[in-house]
């Protein structure tokens, strides 16, 4: 998926693991009324195809692909791949949307606000032998700390259902990136304006991750979205419109 429309500041829709671009699909109109808005598949979703390239190449490659000056609005593995753009081209990127992003998934000694390397070992293994299962328990562990999970759980299996389930080397590559990846240290370096938009009850990225992430950042500022997990866009999709449009057009204009 490759779809471009509305006029104004450029906006891309990066989106995370296992749920292709047809996530961001009930917002794309009401951002383009504000924006000239770019929706992505990440390699290996949608009509995009795998080109097997790593972390860092595949974040070159997105922005590259992007007119300079582009905010990029990203959500959780997106938003990873959205801070490596920015780290390696600075000169092309605006400003900066992460949405349930973090600088790293899984826990540590000294980062306990993630996730465990063995719920990803858990989703590699699955994802082998039943793809489609498996993104069907992913999206029902993504609604939980909703006011109402089965409608978030219907809007993302109805993104699942409209795109093709991506190869599972492409999902297991993807929970390599979620195991591996430490931005941590390069967040002092990131100079542009940041808008950090995450649930209050996110089960897999914990709203401390995102706290951490608005005290590191130079020009960061943290909105938390009550009652919403890891999609506070499909849970608020107007205040969410709300926060981007103004934020992109004050980014542009800046």
């Amino acid at each position: 998926m490759r779809l471009i429309r509305g006029s104004g500041p450029e906006l891309a829709l990066l989106h995370g693991w296992g749920i292709g671009a047809y996530v961001w699909q009930p917002l794309v109109d009401p951002l383009a009324r504000g924006c000239r808005v770019h929706v992505l598949d990440l390699p290996g979703y949608g009509s995009q195809p795998d080109d097997g390239k790593d972390f860092a190449q595949t974040a070159q490659r997105l922005i590259e692909s992007l007119p300079a000056g582009v905010t990029l609005c990203a959500w959780s593995l997106g938003a990873s791949l959205a801070i490596r753009a920015a780290l390696s081209c600075p000169e092309r990127v605006a400003a900066l949307i992460l949405v349930g992003g973090t600088p790293r998934f899984t826990c540590d000694e000294d980062w306990p606000a993630a996730q465990s390397a063995e719920l990803l070992d858990r989703f590699a293994s699955q994802v082998q032998d039943q793809p489609e299962q498996t993104l069907q328990r992913f999206a029902a562990l993504i609604s939980q700390g909703e006011d109402d999970p089965r409608q978030l759980t219907r809007a993302l299996l109805l993104a699942l259902r409209e795109s093709p389930t991506p190869a599972a080397s492409t999902l297991r590559r993807g929970l390599d990136w979620l195991r591996e990846v430490d931005l941590r240290q390069k967040m002092r370096d990131l100079f542009q304006p940041c808008l950090l938009l995450h649930g209050a009850n996110d089960p897999l990225n914990p709203l401390a991750a995102a706290q951490w992430l608005e005290r590191m950042l130079p020009r960061a500022r943290l909105e938390v979205f009550p009652a919403a997990g890891h999609a506070p866009f499909l849970a608020n999709g107007e205040r969410f419109v709300r926060h981007v449009v103004d934020f992109c057009q004050r980014a542009s204009a800046a």
